[in-house]
């Protein structure tokens, strides 16, 4: 480009992202939200890059000190879960799929069942729960001590020694938690079906515990499975990253550790409703 032209062409371009943001700032608190989400999920982004860049370019580099951590990650965020999360998927299968069952049994819609319990649990609410309770029992955990570790000099200690800390704090857990949320969310929906079906048999449901079955993988399509696995990756990640982010990224004091972390449980929750609204327009499909 000439550079007059270039710079003509820069004061025009300054003026007008100045007046963008103050059309935006003119609706006030409001404006003022749109533009702080949309830095952090700018400076996110930047981050998830470095982080998926590490991964590729050190992927098998000092094995011996990254798997054991990787697999404390998953005992942490997937093993010590599984009972809460089965706990959660019996009281998702009473409350909810065994008096969906009855219902549909009472008003004669049983050809009903397999695609109402199939969105609702298996698209729905399995993957959603799942990446919610790894996030309260575990994330806000991981948040406090990546931001005590950043605020009291660790980080900087880790550089200092020459390790790279995303390699060394982020991917263990970018891959535990992906690994914990996707197999955690197979026990949910498994534990919720079958408490469901537990609770309806109970109170006559006239259908055997195989047809019950046969009649909900009729109404999985082949494509469900993709999405799932595609669903829980991003949460996975999504959830990994965006921890890891608040914990790592921003200089911080000790002060702010308690901060950051309810900004991680706000982001993280927004994050995967997101996630979660892209995949309706493909179901709608299926």
């Amino acid at each position: 480009m000439d550079p007059q032209v270039k710079a003509t062409l820069q004061p025009r371009e300054g003026l007008l992202f100045s007046a963008v943001r103050r059309g935006v700032r003119g609706f006030g608190g409001l404006g003022h939200r749109i533009l702080g989400g949309v830095e952090t999920s700018r400076r996110i982004g930047a981050f998830t890059l470095i982080t998926l860049g590490t991964l590729a370019t050190k992927f098998g580099t000092s094995s011996r000190v990254i798997r054991p951590l990787v697999q404390q990650e998953i005992l942490r965020s997937g093993v010590k879960v599984l009972p809460i999360v089965c706990f959660l998927g019996m009281a998702l299968g009473l409350v909810i799929v065994g008096q969906t069952v009855l219902l549909l049994v009472q008003v004669g819609q049983t050809q009903l069942m397999g695609p109402l319990l199939v969105t609702v649990v298996v698209r729905e609410l399995g993957p959603l729960t799942v990446a919610m309770v790894v996030l309260a029992r575990v994330g806000t955990a991981a948040v406090t001590e990546l931001g005590t570790a950043r605020a009291v000099g660790e980080v900087e200690a880790l550089e200092a020694m020459g390790i790279d800390p995303i390699h060394y704090l982020v991917v263990p857990r970018l891959i535990g938690f992906t690994v914990s949320i996707v197999s955690l969310t197979v026990y949910m929906v498994m534990t919720a079906l079958l408490a469901g079906y537990l609770v309806a048999f109970l109170r006559g449901f006239p259908m055997g515990l195989g047809e019950y079955f046969r009649v909900i993988a009729d109404a999985v399509s082949w494509v469900d499975f993709p999405l799932l696995a595609l669903k829980t990756l991003a949460f996975g990640m999504l959830t990994s990253l965006i921890i890891c982010y608040h914990g790592l990224a921003e200089a911080m004091r000790l002060e702010d550790v308690g901060h950051a972390t309810t900004k991680t449980m706000a982001h993280t929750m927004v994050a995967c409703l997101f996630v979660d609204a892209l995949f309706l327009p493909v179901y709608f499909l299926i």
